[in-house]
């Protein structure tokens, strides 16, 4: 049976996000927070192995202790185990910094529920949008990084094979890699699953496992948090939205609409029609 860890992330909801002007960093107090979609792929492919060849899976998360909605969440859609990995120590990491957090816990997972066959992570987190935490664990672990993966070809539960799709910029390429492998996954390899009833009671239930930095005595305190952190936030700032124009077109029956809706599109278009005739 394979184990599979998924890395997931709460982000605020991209429609909710606002920057502070004086940190160039995102307001997170007071906005709403969702699972980063991206991982939500992962976990989903993470799922599918599980349905087809049997695997053990196990959603590890880094944030603040709210980040625990993000893990009951998984756990309702069918991962095992939940782990939360949290203290203050951790606040303003980079992608450098957590990377080398996420790997640490990874190890810590295997030694609890034995190696990890394979790794998934989403492509990037809707708030960083950077892709880099993804290949810097495989970094940590020693694992091949096999990114923007758009679908899981083949996979040999024996000799612990498997085989991918890979997007690129040209095309595209499959890859086969002996495990354990880490898998950076694209939104378009699978559809994710809706929980069911006894999902969300067992979530409702579950308690997430909370570890923190004194779990990690072998953590090097130097690269943790925002002193581990070498990334300088230059500019930020939020797309302004820009509201479509349109016009309401009613009638009482669709003949008499049709009709409408025709007569617009005539008296938009003609005039432009004649003038490149003339």
């Amino acid at each position: 049976m394979f184990h599979i860890i998924v890395c997931v992330k709460q982000v605020p909801d991209s429609r909710e996000i606002r920057i502070d002007p004086k940190t160039n960093s995102l307001i997170r107090q007071g906005v709403p927070s969702i699972v980063n979609f991206y991982d939500l792929h992962g976990l989903e492919e993470a799922l599918r192995i599980k349905d087809s060849h049997g695997a053990r899976v196990t959603v590890i998360t880094m944030g603040p202790p709210s980040a625990e909605k993000a893990l009951k969440e998984c756990i309702s859609l069918g991962a095992d185990e939940g782990v939360l990995v949290t203290d203050k120590g951790f606040a303003g990491a980079d992608t450098l910094a957590t990377s080398y957090v996420l790997g640490t816990a990874i190890k810590k997972a295997e030694t609890v529920w034995g190696q990890a066959d394979l790794v998934f992570c989403g492509k990037q987190t809707i708030d960083g949008d950077t892709g880099q935490v993804g290949p810097g664990i495989a970094c940590r672990l020693n694992a091949e990084p096999l990114t923007y993966v758009n679908k899981v070809v083949w996979i040999d539960g024996k000799e612990k094979l498997i085989r991918v799709n890979r997007q690129l910029e040209d095309g595209s390429e499959v890859v086969e890699s002996k495990m354990p492998v880490l898998l950076t996954v694209l939104k378009d390899i699978n559809s994710i699953r809706r929980a069911g009833m006894p999902g969300m009671l067992h979530a409702a239930r579950y308690k997430p496992i909370v570890w923190t930095a004194v779990d990690f005595p072998e953590l090097d305190r130097t690269k943790i948090g925002h002193k581990g952190s070498p990334t300088t936030v230059g500019k930020s700032w939020v797309p302004e939205v820009k509201k479509a124009g349109g016009e309401l077109i009613a009638a009482d029956h669709p003949e008499e609409l049709g009709k409408r809706i025709m007569d617009k599109i005539w008296d938009t278009t003609m005039p432009q029609q004649l003038g490149w005739l003339s």
